[in-house]
């Protein structure tokens, strides 16, 4: 297929906690989940362009920095004048937990993406946290329906942005209006708990298709992921891996599918979906090996190296 990647979200700095000499401290660390993502399609030989705001601050520079050394275009990045967000990550085991700091949100005030660049683009992907904030969705909501190639969502659902039984219901209202143009849905068994209490994954995943979603993927941390596409259902489990941070495993594997619609396109069966996902569970086993984040997103050289017999 070929062709190149806009995804459109947040870029923030998460504060991941940690022990150093025996003292708590927080490690200072690039991320956002889109961010994350973009590096991620970048690293496995993906071109992509990010869509976003960061702050005009030094953090700010970090991430623009960050990009272009990854690789990413920047020219849809936008400088705001506001200090740039900050994600306090703590852990229950290697998964974290976000509190978000900073208002206005320096990755909220994104309002425009160029047109030509998502109507060229092969695949677009949208999501995550910037949805919540009436700017950004209607940008988002603008290059979604300007996307000429492939469309790619991730609810990357934060419960503790979501106080209120109102404001589940309103975050569902939205995911479920992108969902039903998405090529391709992908969500964590958390984001199903969240906005779909009491239905076991497989009628989740059904009821997005019917909505109009072509694919759906459904991640379960180390259980695997559950693949659905039309009426076949298809069970993938996880590899083997002593993971130490899972921050960006699902963004890893959110950035292996997109790379793999890049040089492929869109599989018509659900065996050729599989096969993506297997890979992408594989990317996503070593970023649980590493501390997480945008920095733990690696190359297909690496995953080679990584699972060879």
């Amino acid at each position: 297929m070929g062709g190149y990647a806009v995804v459109l979200g947040e870029a923030l700095i998460d504060l991941l906690d940690g022990e150093c000499a025996g003292e708590r401290v927080f490690r200072q660390a690039i991320g956002g989940a889109p961010f994350n993502v973009s590096v991620g399609v970048a690293r496995l030989g993906g071109a992509v362009s990010f869509a976003g705001s960061v702050g005009d601050d030094a953090l700010g520079t970090r991430i623009v920095d960050y990009l272009t050394e990854a690789g990413v275009d920047d020219r849809a990045l936008v400088r705001v004048p506001v200090p740039t967000t900050l994600a306090v990550a703590t852990f229950t085991g290697a998964d974290p937990e976000f509190r978000f700091y900073g208002s206005p949100p320096s990755y909220s005030l994104l309002t425009d993406v160029p047109r030509d660049l998502v109507a060229g683009a092969g695949v677009v992907y949208c999501g995550s946290i910037v949805l919540l904030h009436p700017e950004f969705l209607a940008a988002a909501r603008s290059a979604w329906s300007a996307a000429g190639g492939l469309r790619v969502f991730d609810p990357n659902v934060r419960p503790t942005l979501l106080p209120t039984p109102a404001d589940v219901d309103g975050l569902r209202t939205v995911v479920e209006e992108f969902c039903a143009s998405a090529d391709l849905v992908k969500l964590s068994h958390a984001d199903a708990a969240v906005l779909y209490p009491g239905l076991s994954l497989s009628s989740v995943a059904g009821d997005l298709l019917s909505s109009g979603a072509r694919a759906v993927v459904v991640t379960r941390g180390p259980a695997g992921a559950l693949v659905a596409f039309g009426d076949e259902r298809v069970e993938l489990p996880a590899p083997v891996v002593e993971a130490i941070d899972a921050t960006g495993a699902g963004d890893s594997v959110m950035a292996s599918l997109i790379a793999g619609l890049l040089a492929e396109g869109a599989p018509a069966t659900v065996e050729g979906w599989s096969r993506h996902v297997s890979y992408a569970l594989r990317v996503a086993g070593l970023v649980c090996e590493r501390p997480g984040g945008a920095v733990a997103m690696p190359t297909r050289d690496e995953v080679a190296a990584r699972y060879a017999a």
